[in-house]
């Protein structure tokens, strides 16, 4: 209890905002962290009191302030992950892939401790983005968006922003053709895996609703944060180096990071994010908002306007921003003036960066603060001891609360950037209080406060009739009957139906909340329950709410009790989506098959909700006629397998006469000669086959195998890119049934789906099973498989090389010791042979005849090879080539390792054509031995076509089991199954993928 006290004393000054309260966190356990928020305390020390004014903060460090770095310690941490959505492998890929730095990747420790470090910032990121999406129940682009400009700085997250909307656009310029063959990521650009962060962001309780959209933000912002944090390591002047190449050590990466005001408070494991300023705690401007130094482009870019600045008044605005505190409520005028200029040089930086959707004209206007949000930001700046400093000010002689250190203290600019970016995000033109207490949640320990409901709040800059207007939704909201009437005459011209800054009715308002006695009492008095939320004359509404009706909002928040009521009232079930017309918003069915909420799918579908319907996107291309992500897809993408099955029963149960997916996919179901009927009933049954082919994608991408299997289970046919994905989410879970399933499965594939991702990602991924799994079973199924991906054809053959020898000596001096200058000693044998025709063969002899001991009668001696040997590689350099010689069967193997040994490359490949001709079953494996240890690559990569080719029928063989699973490490064959995937890999790219398909062989 002492504890909890004194952190109230220390951190709180009882200002109604929440205090140390928990109450959101308590939402999500996966982004959450067990600790008691704010459970510990400040230790103030008398540096603390020597700063006079707000300015003394700037750039000022003290010898106590060390002191200070120790307590933060202390504060409440954020959750530390056991399972991020990368792997090492993707990120090392991806630092290795920019061409800017073109260095080598970093060790695998200081990639482990930059995953750590990043994702800390994923943690800050999801957490926002979950505060953010509790408005609508539901996580778009439009939150992860926000969520990264609060939590990373200025320009590190205009970066992440711009490359999320470059992966965006790709994705949507996907074509037909392409767009369930290949994966989110290749389609995106991108190398870390979106269906994984898609499944960890529903797995984290982000949303209940996930947009897929907002799982590519995510992806390619943490993709960008990667490459932004190795760049900037890169350029830091406290990496070593060695002869220019850096020496990355997890020290060097730390230090690094620990000088860089921009990223290091993100990458901390603390709750609350420190900004603007680096581990010793010097506060900086972002690298773009430099103002002073802008000043001779500002005067060029407005020559004439009045607004251009001296280089001292930039300097002294300079200085405002980075303040950390207030001294007394008499500079409250000072501050709004402070915050004023602030405003007019971060708006532009803002406009810039703004790509979120909002109207042209509001990005024009500058956001203003509302005098209650420069109040409520005075309060948390505030430090009594300035106070002191004025001599007509007697300082108080009991001290009841602890000012917190400057460690912890933001400065303004920060203040100002986190409250813009929430009023950005509620697409308001004034920043109110509550923006101001959601930074001090984030920027503060210890500081908590609710999340921003839908309501209809009060402006108090507006004119009457917004006054009155205001004044009607309050009564309306109290619930009281007998105010109904004079509520509606308050409202204005469109009386119950009016709308409010966000385009909301007060029916809206009432099916958001869930209050099933308001929405009963506003249909009573004549509400317009198929009203949309319209931008036309609205510009704070957000997008995603466009055209929405008010079961919509019911079915967002899921109030199954208001949904029934409006259902009964005849709403349209469909919302705003009108028979015959496009849609462009979400359905209800949509939103409840994403959710997961069984009985609100169970009512909709009976009040004839449609769950072919998808979503055509306004900014993007749709590829499919009816839209995409219909609730099919959004029910396997999420997971929800009850849903699924619901809406797949739905549909079969509704339509007696259905033709199967067989029937649909069988060739010559063509229309002519059929009725009408028939012809619509196929057409429907083509329409749900290609939605059960998005639906399989994404459960696919997002590792929901057993909603995968389901719809297999159907009829629906395989690609190849969903039964790899599916493959892969078996082998990481080990379920052994479902592999072998899977591999069963295999022949199922056309040959026309083989595309460059079965060499990249299925060879791989099979040959790791083959390595995990020993199971026979397994080891069958993936034989045949490669057998098949082998072809029909034949093994390439080994082309004899045709090289004319430069000079040659008639057979008849072989072996002669008549004018021989040369002799060889093998086997205690002399062997007699020409200068003039060995200085030529090879340089191995040119080698040995110049090293060769001075005197007449001194021999080279030749070991390790046998004397009949040498006298067939002789044979064969005096006869100029191969016809002559009769070569056995027992001595081939010799005679290759001799003419490798002399270099005669036009003898190494007639031997091994004689090996490659003498292959079996039973001697396969030692010749493959022989050539793996003599290094004949050509010869190795022959027997690896036989061994694919005859796969099926070797893996029953105990040689050549022992040769896939327990050849040594040190042995010459030991990378076989590596060799067997690049040997297949070249196959399938000459029979499958190439222009010539099958004829180079």
């Amino acid at each position: 209890m002492h504890s909890v006290a004194r952190t109230l004393e220390d951190l709180t000054l009882d200002s109604g905002y929440g205090g140390a309260a928990d109450s959101f966190r308590s939402s999500s356990a996966s982004l959450c962290c067990s600790d008691a928020h704010g459970a510990n305390y400040w230790h103030l020390t008398d540096s603390m009191h020597s700063r006079h004014n707000s300015l003394d903060t700037v750039n000022t460090v003290l010898v106590e302030d060390a002191e200070i770095l120790e307590c933060t310690v202390q504060c409440a941490k954020l959750p530390e992950l056991e399972d991020v959505p990368w792997s090492l492998g993707e990120v090392a890929s991806l630092l290795s892939r920019d061409e800017e730095m073109s260095l080598p990747t970093p060790p695998q420790d200081v990639l482990l401790r930059l995953s750590v470090l990043v994702s800390r910032a994923l943690v800050r990121v999801a957490k926002e983005a979950q505060r953010l999406s509790l408005r609508y129940a539901k996580c778009t682009k439009y939150e992860v968006q926000s969520a990264i400009k609060m939590v990373l700085s200025w320009t590190v997250s205009m970066n992440c922003i711009s490359a999320a909307l470059s992966a965006l656009s790709l994705y949507n310029m996907s074509t037909e053709e392409d767009k369930f063959s290949r994966g989110k990521s290749v389609r995106c650009g991108l190398i870390f895996n979106v269906g994984k962060f898609f499944r960890w962001m529903v797995d984290s309780r982000v949303a209940v609703r996930i947009h897929e959209h907002a799982a590519i933000y995510l992806a390619a912002c943490m993709e960008s944060l990667f490459r932004e944090v190795y760049a900037r390591v890169l350029r830091s002047a406290l990496l070593e180096r060695d002869n220019g190449i850096p020496k990355f050590t997890v020290e060097t990466l730390d230090k690094a990071v620990n000088s860089d005001a921009e990223i290091w408070g993100s990458l901390q494991p603390w709750q609350h994010l420190i900004c603007g300023k680096n581990a010793s705690g010097v506060l900086s401007l972002p690298e773009g908002l430099t103002l002073h130094r802008d000043q001779p482009q500002q005067r060029a870019g407005k020559s004439g306007d009045g607004n251009a600045y001296s280089q001292s008044e930039l300097r002294s605005i300079e200085q405002c921003l980075l303040s950390t505190r207030v001294g007394s409520i008499s500079e409250l005028s000072e501050l709004c003036d402070l915050v004023s200029r602030a405003m007019h040089h971060l708006q532009p930086l803002y406009i810039k960066n703004h790509n979120n959707g909002t109207p042209i004209h509001q990005k024009s206007s500058v956001i203003q603060w509302a005098p209650e949000a420069i109040y409520t930001l005075c309060y948390f700046m505030h430090c009594p001891q300035m106070e002191w400093e004025n001599p007509n000010v007697e300082p108080s002689k009991v001290t009841l609360q602890t000012e917190r250190p400057f460690m912890v203290l933001p400065p303004l600019m920060e203040w100002v950037r986190v409250a813009v970016i929430h009023t950005e995000h509620r697409r308001s033109f004034s920043v109110d209080s509550d923006d101001v207490r959601q930074a001090a949640r984030l920027l503060l320990p210890g500081v908590d406060c609710d999340s921003v409901p839908v309501f209809r709040k009060l402006d108090a800059a507006s004119t009457e009739a917004k006054f009155l207007q205001d004044l009607g939704f309050r009564m309306l909201s109290c619930g009281r009957t007998d105010l109904v009437k004079q509520a509606v005459n308050l409202l204005g011209p469109d009386g119950i139906n009016s709308m409010s800054e966000q385009g909301m009715t007060p029916l809206m308002y009432a099916c958001v909340r869930g209050d099933e006695a308001m929405v009963q009492m506003l249909l009573d008095a004549g509400a317009d329950i198929n009203s949309e939320v319209s931008s036309d004359k609205h510009p704070s509404v957000f997008p995603e709410t466009r055209q929405v009706t008010s079961l919509t909002f019911a079915v967002l928040h899921g109030h199954v009790p208001v949904v029934q009521l409006l259902l009964d009232a005849k709403v349209n079930v469909e919302g705003s989506l009108q028979e015959g017309m496009e849609n462009y918003t979400e359905t209800p069915l949509q939103l409840a098959a994403a959710a997961g909420n069984f009985e609100l799918v169970s009512l909709l579908l009976e009040r004839g909700a449609d769950p072919m319907v998808g979503t055509m996107y306004r900014n993007g291309i749709s590829t499919a006629p009816q839209g995409d992500m219909n609730s099919y897809s959004l029910a396997a993408a999420h997971g929800h397998r009850n849903v699924f099955r619901k809406l797949l029963s739905h549909t079969e149960k509704g339509k007696g006469d259905v033709l199967s997916l067989e029937e649909i996919l069988a060739e010559g179901s063509e229309l002519e000669g059929r009725s009408p009927s028939q012809i619509d009933l196929i057409r429907t049954g083509k329409a749900k086959l290609k939605a059960l082919k998005e639906a399989m994608y994404h459960s696919a991408e997002h590792g929901h195998v057993d909603i995968t299997i389901d719809i297999r289970s159907l009829g629906v046919p395989w690609t190849l890119h969903t039964w790899l994905e599916s493959l892969r989410t078996c082998f990481h879970q080990h379920r052994r049934p479902l592999i072998q399933g899977l591999l069963k499965e295999f022949s199922c594939i056309e040959e026309e789906e083989y595309t460059e991702e079965l060499i990249t990602h299925g060879l791989p991924l099979m040959f790791q099973i083959l390595r995990a799994s020993k199971n026979e079973v397994i080891s069958q199924q993936l034989s045949a498989i490669f057998t098949q991906c082998y072809g029909p054809y034949p093994i390439p053959k080994l082309a004899e090389i045709k090289k004319k020898q430069s000079s040659r000596l008639d057979p008849h001096f072989l072996n002669n010791k008549e004018m021989s200058d040369v002799t060889f000693l093998v086997e205690g044998k002399p062997f007699y042979a020409h200068k003039v025709l060995l200085f030529t063969a090879s340089n191995r002899f040119k080698s040995l005849l110049a090293n060769r001991p001075c005197g007449e009668n001194t021999c080279i001696e030749i070991s390790n090879v046998k004397y009949h040997i040498f006298q067939l590689v002789m044979q064969y350099l005096y006869c100029g080539g191969t016809d002559a010689l009769h070569i056995r069967n027992t001595d081939v193997m010799e005679l290759l390792s001799a003419a490798k040994f002399f270099q005669l490359q036009a003898l190494q490949r007639h031997c091994e054509i004689i090996c490659s001709k003498n292959i079996n079953t039973e001697t396969c494996v030692e010749l493959y031995n022989h050539s793996k240890f003599l290094d004949a690559p050509d010869l190795a990569s022959y027997i690896e076509g036989y061994f694919l080719k005859n796969m099926v029928i070797l893996i029953e063989l105990e040689p050549f089991k022992q040769l896939l699973y327990d050849t040594p490490p040190d042995s010459p064959g030991c990378d076989i199954q590596q060799d067997l995937e690049k040997t297949l890999g070249i196959r399938i790219q000459s029979i499958h993928l190439s222009s010539s398909k099958g004829s180079i062989v």
